[in-house]
Parts: C-alpha cells; structure tokens; sequence
C-alpha cells in the first residue's frame, strides 16, 4: 500500500521591507512520503523569499520536469525557478534554458558543501542562475515551527528573514554561493 503525503496549511503573513511587498498567503503543503519536515519548511522559507501572487508550488519531488517552486507569466512563460537540493550538471543547463530566473536551495549539510565544490566552476556560466546555501542547524530551527496548521509570520529586512509563531523566532539565515545577475 503506498503513503500517502502528510498536508500542512499554513498562514504567512509577509512583511517584506527589502521588495516593499507585504500580504497574507494561505498556502497548502503536502509532506510528500519521501520528504522530511526540514525540506518542507525550506520550501516554505522559500516561498516567503521570493512570495507573490503568481508564485506556486508544484509537485516537485514528485514530478523530474518541475521545481519545487514556480512563477510564470500568462504567456506560460516560466520567470522564476526554485529548486531545493543539489542538481547535478545537466539538470542546471536545462533549467537554466527555461527559466528567466533560477535559484536553488542547497540544503544537504557536508555532501552540499562537496557537490558545491565539483560544481562551482560550472555553475559560474549560467548568468541568472543564483545559489544559496542553507545549514543544518537553520533547517532545525525552521522544523521546529512545523505543524499541521501554522500561523507565521515573516520579516525580511536589510538580506535578513525571520520567520516567527507565538512561541518561536528563527532566523533563516542563507549563505551566497553564486549570485546571479
């Protein structure tokens, strides 16, 4: 018998001072079987981060064509690409091609830090490709705020996020491997 996926609802209220973008997003999570609480609430930071009303979730680790994250326009066109974990090379270059926009969330502790090693040489061409780093400590403080139903709130200010519930304060710190234009 297959598992099925956990789903999460959460309220994020965005206060985001560096776009001067502020809202309220009533999103829905599925945990999928094979993902663990960190992932999700990365993918959940994530959103925060680049949040707008044309941003979605897709399927993701269900799906190889799609992100875990994307904004398109009415065209159909995708603007922006956000993939968690660690691509390999031709993964990059694809998604590179079809996007306007590419970040990537490499989240993997040591075996992040040892892809990141074999492919910064590479990852350097790819102009609007933007990759960040994330700790294993960060993904910790972040799945501590996990439950079925939250209600977060985000601050994003001078580069700093900070997400919050009525009993915890995290602040989600991201490391610049590869800024992108």
């Amino acid at each position: 018998m297959a598992l099925k996926a956990t789903i999460y609802k959460a309220e994020l209220s965005i206060t985001d001072l560096d776009r001067s973008y502020y809202a309220s997003h009533n999103l829905t999570l599925a945990l999928h079987p094979s993902e663990t609480v960190e992932r999700m609430m990365l993918r959940l930071a994530a959103f925060a981060r680049h949040a707008s009303d044309t941003l979605t979730f897709t399927k993701g680790i269900c799906e190889d064509d799609e992100p875990d994250l994307w904004q398109k326009n009415y065209s159909d066109e995708i603007e922006l690409w956000i993939e968690l974990g660690e691509p390999d090379e031709k993964r990059l270059r694809k998604i590179c091609g079809r996007a306007e926009q590419v970040w990537i969330y490499s989240y993997g502790g040591r075996a992040a830090d040892v892809w990141w090693r074999d492919m910064e040489g590479k990852a350097s061409r790819f102009e609007h490709l933007h990759i960040l780093g994330v700790s294993p400590d960060t993904l910790t403080q972040l799945a501590a705020l996990a439950e079925r139903s939250m209600q977060l709130q985000v601050t994003i200010q001078d580069g700093q996020m900070w997400l919050s519930d009525n009993v915890h304060n995290v602040l989600v710190e991201f490391v610049t491997l590869k800024e992108g234009q």
